[in-house]
């Protein structure tokens, strides 16, 4: 027998929480849920509105008391060249997300595409280096 699972939240790591709300709840248009700070930190919990179950924690990436110096560093250099972390989300209307998205000065990483596998998507960078993809839902 199958388990009723639901995917509740991901994590994203943000190194500018201004910055990073700006973008998930101006550009992309999702609610804010949380934002809780501690010790100089922030964890900023945002989705899509309609969709309450479904969340993204925008989070300080080196607040994990395990992770070493060196760590930090890699982690830091990763975020810089936009390779730590990633998200694909859909849409309808992939070319109109675009646009939104392009007008709120995201760094565009890819315009919308037909890609040889069967999908039609667009990419950018969030504030922090994440990649953001944006697939067309089928219909």
């Amino acid at each position: 027998m199958a388990m009723d699972l639901t995917i509740h939240a991901s994590f994203l790591p943000h190194d500018d929480p201004d910055a990073a709300l700006a973008f998930y709840r101006d550009t992309l248009g999702f609610e804010v849920r949380g934002d809780v700070g501690y010790q100089g930190m922030r964890w900023i919990t945002v989705g899509p509105v309609g969709q309450p179950g479904t969340n993204i924690v925008l989070h300080p990436p080196a607040a994990d008391p395990g992770i070493t110096e060196d760590e930090r560093k890699t982690i830091a250099e990763m975020m810089a060249k936009g390779t730590y972390a990633s998200i694909v989300l859909a849409t309808r209307d992939v070319d109109a997300a675009f646009e939104r998205v392009q007008a709120g000065d995201a760094e565009v990483v890819q315009e919308p595409t037909d890609q040889p596998y069967g999908v039609r998507d667009c990419a950018f960078r969030d504030p922090a280096g994440n990649m953001v993809r944006i697939q067309q839902l089928k219909p």
